[in-house]
């Protein structure tokens, strides 16, 4: 919650225990600071030396911060407190003795005959007023009471007193159990006359042209005075809104206590920008240590003194420049240290500016990470032998955060040896870079992944296919059926690893429907629990009520698995996977930490596990195809990168977290889906279509393909069920065959890629030809890859390869 910005007459200055001399001294510091900012150097140095001690004492007091003190135990320490506080106390035991009584009280008894409270006060008219606070005290209450008629008693004494005193009593117990009562008593007039010097140094203060104001290092602007107010406009509540984020980071850089002058723009309360000194302290604590609060007083600059052509208004000026300018400046000495820097600096390098060892000042090389700050301290070496062509530096960033910047050294001129440093900070460049360079790398392995993935599945679906023609010539007792059967088999579990080639690539074939991912766990959860072993806990922990995802059902399947094996194998020994589901809010999107991640709504799957983590170096290759950071014959190392596609191609993200030391995190967000969006984007269902002749036996099929292994196995599977086959190795050549029959062909069946002419683009001619027969595209890669290609409302069948004489039968039969 912000702090709201308040005049310095309600801030808790005048209630720390202030003085009316240290309050005169803190104006004082004031108008010494304004009178030596524009006076002589004589005047200026004695006037700098009071401001800086008396704006420091009274702010650190109103800061409620320790000044320097010597060190003392507790004991002694209450004991010269309460003997030097000039308000009388006095501690009586519980027959009404004296216990102790400090030094302000003696002197109230006249310093000879040392009373008990009720003796001294207890005669005459304030008799029942001391009866109270005594009784009050008994009862271990707080009372306070005003005394107006003690002097005849105090006049047996012998002392010389004020003549209204105010008491207040407070029961204690002590150390040995005994209770006993506090009486403070102090002087009303003259209590009554502090508070209204109190009250007219505070509003001299606030009276002052100058503005005062105070801050943490957070930013927040703690107290203000009406001068800043007018400045800066009411309710200014942080550094960033009245100076600008350059500005409070220039005012937040480690500084002296002794004080620093800054000079920048200030956000006038009309919007426009206002020329300003600030003469910026740090306050310090006990043992001079820097504390957390500082005080700063501005002083403003009319705009006529700048435009004056003397040398001091164009020094103003570039001061200024200096200051606003967007781009990080430092100018710093051969060896390093930072002799002046700008509040742009300190944003991008705010550990060059923290002091070193002792109280050194800050370096520049401290900027850089250690493995570049010798490339660095040679481009300063060379500058400060007054080389002119410097070679900019790419450096990271010590600190927090994987942070870059550019440098550009340049020799100062000058007399003294040394450099001017201009830094841009590049670490969102960078990571769009890397960004880029990782899509772009993937990209590319996924058109290799999908290329080689097509020319399996031509090869794949001749070895399959002409595989069924010889089981279908041979009995289950025949010693060669095994043998045939072995070749299938194999050859479609090859065409799964194809799969996840072409799931990779994003170009599989889905059928996405719109699932429960609850449902879904829940029906894998036995699968998963045999997957890992007795030796390895599996949870599973459901999000509530979560949102519907649309997907494959049986790819998301795959998905889980994949990632369930990947985990296991991750901890040989044993441990625990947590697989976990959640919503996330498109406000909660960020959180993660990827760029590449859109904003909206999405379900979670995250698989958590206890194994030895992924390096920093691997992390950006695992979703690759084909790496593996197994043993060799352990993995093939297509199971991330079949998740990554298909995930992808369903439209999410996935992506894995590692800290140091621990184990691995990978995260799935599949899109929510909304059905109210889903029916009102929904086309028109097509007419029906009217029933299509017998083809059972007795039509005309066009066989379109262009290799010829698939292409002889489809024409003997279809003519071996009656059809009549027209065989076409490319479109070219189905076009010539569909102008030579014409008004015959009742069915197509036509790969998708092919030379000259691709399947849609042929299916586009034979249309403008009057053929009108239903097509079979046949594809290795997703109907939705070449169905955007396709004539607007064309209707057309679908058969992946590779794939089974059953299933091209039963494909052709489905058509009719």
């Amino acid at each position: 919650m912000q702090t709201e910005a308040r005049p310095f007459k309600s801030f808790p200055l005048w209630r720390a225990g202030l003085g009316p001399a240290a309050l005169a001294g803190a104006l004082a510091a004031a108008l010494a600071a304004i009178l030596a900012a524009q006076g002589g150097a004589l005047a200026g140095a004695l006037l700098a030396l009071f401001a800086a001690v008396g704006v420091f004492a009274a702010f650190a007091r109103a800061a409620g911060l320790p000044l320097r003190a010597r060190a003392a135990t507790p004991e002694t320490f209450a004991a010269l407190a309460c003997e030097l506080n000039p308000q009388a106390m006095v501690l009586s035991g519980p027959d009404g003795e004296v216990l102790y009584a400090n030094r302000a009280y003696r002197a109230l008894c006249g310093g000879e005959d040392l009373r008990a409270p009720e003796r001294l006060f207890g005669e005459g008219e304030d008799a029942a007023a001391v009866y109270r606070l005594a009784e009050a005290a008994r009862g271990g209450a707080a009372r306070v009471e005003d005394l107006s008629h003690w002097r005849r008693a105090l006049g047996h004494a012998g002392g010389h007193a004020p003549d209204r005193l105010r008491v207040e009593t407070r029961g204690v117990v002590l150390a040995d159990g005994r209770r006993a009562t506090l009486w403070l008593v102090g002087d009303v007039a003259r209590e009554a006359g502090d508070a209204a010097r109190l009250r007219q140094a505070a509003e001299m203060l606030d009276a002052l042209p100058a503005g005062v104001f105070s801050f943490d290092e957070s930013g927040a602007i703690l107290a203000a005075n009406p001068a800043f107010d007018d400045f800066a406009g009411q309710g200014v509540r942080a550094l960033a809104a009245a100076f600008g984020e350059k500005g409070a980071a220039a005012l937040l850089a480690s500084g002296e206590a002794a004080g620093e002058r800054v000079d920048l723009d200030l956000s006038g309360a009309d919007g426009r920008g206002l020329p300003a000194r600030i003469l910026r302290r740090r306050v310090l604590g006990a043992g001079g240590s820097a504390m957390s609060v500082r005080v700063g007083l501005v002083l403003a600059r009319e705009a006529a003194q700048e435009r004056a052509g003397d040398q001091r208004s164009i020094a103003l000026r570039i001061a200024r420049m200096f200051e606003a300018t967007p781009i990080a400046i430092a100018s710093v000495d051969a060896s390093g240290a930072i002799l002046r820097s700008n509040g742009a600096f300190a944003r991008v390098a705010p550990e060059a500016l923290k002091p070193g060892v002792e109280g050194a000042p800050g370096s520049i090389l401290r900027a850089a990470a250690e493995r570049d700050r010798p490339t660095l301290q040679a481009a300063l070496a060379a500058a400060a032998d007054g080389a002119q062509e410097i070679a900019p530096l790419d450096v990271a960033l010590a600190g927090e955060g994987d942070r870059s910047a550019r440098f550009f050294i340049s020799a100062a001129a000058g007399e003294v040896p040394g450099a001017t440093v201009f830094a841009l900070d590049t670490t969102e460049q960078r990571a769009l870079q890397n960004n880029f360079a990782q899509s772009q790398k993937m990209q590319a392995i996924g058109q290799l992944a999908g290329g080689v993935a097509h020319d399996f599945n031509n090869v794949l679906t001749a070895i399959i296919g002409f595989s069924d023609l010889l089981l279908a010539s041979h009995r289950a007792t025949d010693p060669s059926f095994r043998d045939i059967m072995q070749i299938k088999q194999n050859a479609l579990r090859a065409a799964g690893l194809v799969r996840q080639l072409l799931a990779f690539s994003r170009r599989q074939t889905m059928r996405p429907q719109v699932l429960q991912l609850g449902d879904v766990l829940s029906d894998l959860q036995l699968m998963m629990r045999r997957l890992v072993g007795e030796k390895i806990h599996l949870e599973l922990r459901h999000g509530r009520d979560l949102w519907p995802v649309k997907a494959d059902h049986n790819q998301f399947q795959q998905v889980i698995v994949n990632l369930i094996v990947n985990a296991r194998d991750a901890m040989p020994d044993g441990g625990a996977i947590l697989l976990k589901t959640r919503n996330v809010a498109a406000a909660e999107v960020a959180g993660f930490g990827e760029q590449s991640i859109a904003e909206g709504d999405y379900v979670a799957i995250e698989v958590e596990d206890e194994g030895c983590g992924v390096p920093p170096e691997v992390r950006d290759k695992i979703f690759e195809p084909f790496f593996t950071t197994k043993e060799v014959g352990k993995g093939t190392g297509l199971g991330l990168a079949m998740v990554y596609g298909v995930v992808k191609q369903s439209g999410g993200y996935v992506f894995c977290q590692s800290p140091p030391g621990g184990g691995a995190t990978f995260t799935v967000l599949l899109p929510r889906h909304l059905a109210e969006a889903e029916a009102e984007a929904a086309p028109a269902a097509p007419e029906a279509a009217k029933p299509a002749a017998d083809l059972t036996g007795r039509g005309v099929i066009l066989l379109v393909e262009d290799e010829e292994a698939v292409r002889a196995f489809g024409a003997r599977a279809l003519a071996s069920r009656g059809y009549s086959v027209l065989q076409a190795a490319s479109g070219i050549e189905a076009l010539e065959a569909a102008d030579e029959n014409p008004g015959r062909i009742d069915l197509i069946v036509s790969d998708v890629v092919m030379p000259e002419m691709d399947g849609p683009t042929m299916l586009g001619e034979l249309r403008k030809r009057g053929v009108s027969a239903k097509v079979i595209f046949v594809s290795g890669y997703a109907e939705e890859a070449f169905a955007r290609n396709l004539p607007e409302g064309e209707a057309f069948g679908f058969l992946p390869k590779p794939f089974t004489l059953k299933q091209l039968i039963e494909a052709v039969k489905a058509a009719a």
